[in-house]
């Protein structure tokens, strides 16, 4: 396909409008066109039109690619996932904490080469896209060649991503810790080279409170103060004895949000993956604070760790967005992973629809990230990421398709039996980065 600076895309489209402060708002907001065309000039949008009004405004000189038959949808948005941990993804058999010793640190500790960082952080970005995951919020290691890596990998795709060095210094593997102060100065150093640089965003990243010595969390509060629009991301309440665990080693706080709060890493911006044993203080605290979580159904039900209760982050007024948490994610599809999400709520009799699914892993995961205004949907003047979806590319999905009254049945379908199968082409910024097949026609 030739590279230029003003695409037309026709073809069907389906977003989420608006951002949604309950699940019918989601459905009201939803915008189906079965035949339209997408218009992009220099990586932003500049409109979506049903096809009849939008021809005339294709002009000579742009480029018409012909999707016709597909569904396009904006980019998937993963809130959170471990660059390092691609390569333990399906190890047997333990819960969180042991799978850490066995598996996520032995594997982690390879990541101070920049040659081998270098190498699977390629990997790495194509099962993203290929995927049609087009941002994401990523844990490197504590190695900062880790994140050097990754940052320059994204760079190079124009990609959405927010990512950081894991800061840890106790309960963890010699190879693997480092003192609070060098952390604070090895992050300081990665901020002011990479954060704001294109579309990429720096994430202060604490483990987790049980590798997080009081001395840790008073460096991330300085980052966070010293850097105030950079991002937070770490982990919380995501399994029984993990949260014992963080009891024990901070009897003086409230609860396991307590000792983030304590150190004023709550706020807009913040990021908690997984918040399934929660107290109503903390489902509070999150609220009120404005910080969100990142809802991982894959590796929870995957670890044993519990049943995210998307409900009550509706009911308390939390935002969310969806990670696949590779690699005890069983995969990077968030069509996949919408699908494990789907289960845990029917294990809550509670019913999540496509709209809402397809909302969390697209604007929803946006406002999760505080990005509402530059990706999510196809408003104008925001960032052209978008997936092409082949909904039928099985013979299953054929027969399947082909019973389905309307879009909200067929996008059910597509999360209930699709994968990477289905994705047929990824953009980012304006421009094809992963494809398999698509035709180009001269305007």
């Amino acid at each position: 396909m030739t590279v230029c600076n003003r695409y037309a895309i026709r073809s069907a489209f389906f977003d989420i409008a608006a951002p949604a402060d309950n699940p019918q708002q989601i459905a009201d907001h939803a915008r189906y066109i079965d035949d339209g065309v997408l218009l992009i000039e220099k990586g932003k949008i500049v409109g979506l039109y049903p096809w009849q009004q939008g021809e005339a405004r294709v002009k000579a000189g742009w480029s018409l690619i012909d999707y016709r038959g597909k569904v396009i949808l904006p980019g998937f948005i993963d809130t959170h996932i471990h660059f390092p941990q691609a390569e333990i993804i399906g190890a047997y058999g333990e819960q969180l904490l042991e799978w850490l010793e066995r598996y996520t640190f032995p594997a982690e500790s390879h990541y101070g080469d920049m040659h081998y960082a270098t190498r699977m952080a390629a990997f790495f970005l194509q099962q993203l896209l290929s995927n049609g995951t087009t941002s994401a919020m990523v844990f490197a290691t504590v190695h900062p060649e880790s994140v050097e890596a990754l940052f320059s990998a994204a760079q190079g795709l124009g990609m959405r991503l927010i990512a950081g060095k894991v800061m840890m210094d106790c309960n963890a593997p010699d190879n693997l810790v480092e003192t609070a102060e060098s952390s604070h100065r090895q992050c300081q150093a990665l901020i002011r080279r990479w954060h704001g640089r294109g579309r990429l965003g720096y994430a202060i990243t604490p483990r987790f409170a049980p590798t997080s010595s009081p001395e840790l969390l008073s460096a991330a509060q300085r980052l966070r103060e010293e850097f105030p629009d950079t991002w937070l991301q770490t982990h919380l309440s995501e399994n029984p004895q993990e949260v014992a665990w963080v009891r024990e080693l901070y009897p003086d706080r409230d609860n396991y949000l307590d000792v983030y709060h304590h150190y004023r890493l709550t706020g807009r911006r913040s990021v908690f993956a997984h918040a399934i044993h929660l107290d109503e203080a903390e489902w509070d605290c999150l609220h009120q604070t404005q910080s969100a979580v990142a809802f991982c159904p894959s590796s929870n039900l995957f670890l044993g760790s519990g049943l995210f209760r998307l409900q009550q982050s509706w009911h308390k007024g939390v935002r969310i967005g969806i990670g696949t948490d590779v690699g005890a994610g069983t995969s990077f599809s968030l069509l996949q992973t919408l699908g494990d999400a789907y289960k845990v709520g029917q294990l809550q009799q509670y019913r999540l629809s496509a709209c809402e699914a397809f909302y969390h892993a697209t604007l929803g995961g946006a406002c999760a990230l505080d990005l509402e205004d530059e990706i999510g949907n196809f408003a104008t003047g925001k960032t052209a990421d978008f997936v092409v979806i082949d909904p039928a590319v099985t013979a299953l999905q054929r027969l399947r398709d082909d019973k389905c009254q309307d879009i909200m049945e067929r996008l059910f379908v597509l999360m209930t039996l699709g994968d990477d199968r289905n994705v047929v082409a990824t953009w980012v910024n304006g421009r094809p980065v992963w494809q398999t097949d698509c035709q180009e026609v001269a305007a």
